[in-house]
C-alpha cells in the first residue's frame, strides 16, 4: 500500500496512513531524547517538532512556521522506505 498523506483538522498537523501496523501508541518529540530511527528520521526534517504513531498511520505534525510543500514529501519519502515494499 501507498504512503497517503492526509490533512487533519489541525492546519499543523498531518495524517500518514502506512497500511501496515506501526505500534504504539507512541510520541516522539523534537528536543527530547529519541531513539527510535524511525522517529529520528521524521524529526529531523526541517520544521517537523512531533512524531505520533499508533494502528496503521503516523501523524506529523509541524512548528506553524513550517511549510507542508517540503515536509510532506520528505516524511512520505521516509515512510515509504519503511513501509512499502519493493
Amino acid at each position: 500500500m501507498a504512503v497517503i498523506a492526509q490533512a487533519t483538522p489541525n492546519p499543523n498537523a498531518m495524517k500518514f496512513t502506512v497500511g501496515s501496523k506501526v505500534g504504539g501508541p507512541v510520541t516522539f518529540r523534537k528536543g527530547e531524547e529519541v531513539e527510535h530511527p524511525l522517529a529520528v528520521a521524521i524529526l529531523a526534517t526541517e520544521g517537523v517538532v512531533s512524531v505520533f504513531w499508533t494502528a496503521d498511520f503516523v501523524t506529523v505534525s509541524k512548528a506553524s512556521e513550517g511549510d507542508w510543500a517540503t515536509i510532506r514529501p520528505a516524511v512520505q519519502e521516509i515512510l515509504r522506505s519503511r513501509f512499502e515494499e519493493g
